[in-house]
């Protein structure tokens, strides 16, 4: 990733209306994260339910990482 803040960083114009190419990379990143839970044995409602219960997205990533150091796959 770029940076802690790649959101944060972008204007406020950006987060309203993104542009196709920011779109995508988006959508990507969000398949990558789904993927990654999957392998894990983390389902996509439950990770939505943990944002929802307040984890951020980093906390979320941290999670699944601190999964897949422990996980037994590949």
């Amino acid at each position: 990733m770029s940076g802690p803040h790649l959101v944060s960083n972008a204007g406020s114009k950006s987060l309203e209306s993104p542009a196709f190419a920011d779109r995508e990379v988006l959508e990507r990143a969000v398949a990558k994260v789904i993927l990654l839970g999957e392998q894990v044995g983390v389902g996509t409602e439950q990770m939505i339910r943990l944002l929802d219960s307040g984890l951020t997205v980093r906390e979320l990533l941290e999670y699944l990482a601190a999964r897949a150091g422990n996980s037994t796959y590949g």
